[in-house]
């Protein structure tokens, strides 16, 4: 699983600040399409919080981790926030409006897609 965990980290510091991913499409993108809980894994088991924003990282709702890993369960509200995306009162991103999609974006991780 090392591997796989790298290549999440690795795809993960490439979502922009403003913008966020779900652990489904983060899994998708890596061609493990079922791994979705894995990914959430990694993530949890993140050892650079600084440089790999975990926090950019949502469910399939859009809702962000009640027990976030990194400070508890405000913590990723409060890092989205600072990056412009708003979190409702439930604790819900819009994937409309905030959902990354990097086929759209000047992304050099779009060769992974293919």
């Amino acid at each position: 699983m090392e591997g796989f965990f790298d290549k999440v980290y690795s795809l993960v510091k490439e979502i922009p600040k403003g913008k966020v991913a779900t652990y489904g499409q983060i899994a998708k993108m890596l061609n493990a399409p079922r791994f979705s809980q894995i990914v959430g894994f990694a993530l949890h088991s993140n050892p650079d919080p600084k440089t790999i924003p975990c926090h950019r990282v949502v469910n399939r709702e859009g809702r962000i981790c009640s027990g976030f890993a990194f400070g508890g369960d405000e913590a990723q509200r409060k890092l989205l926030e600072s990056e412009g995306v708003r979190v409702d009162k439930d604790g819900v991103v819009d994937l409309k409006k905030y959902l990354w999609n990097p086929e759209t974006e000047n992304n050099p991780m779009n060769d992974l897609m293919l």
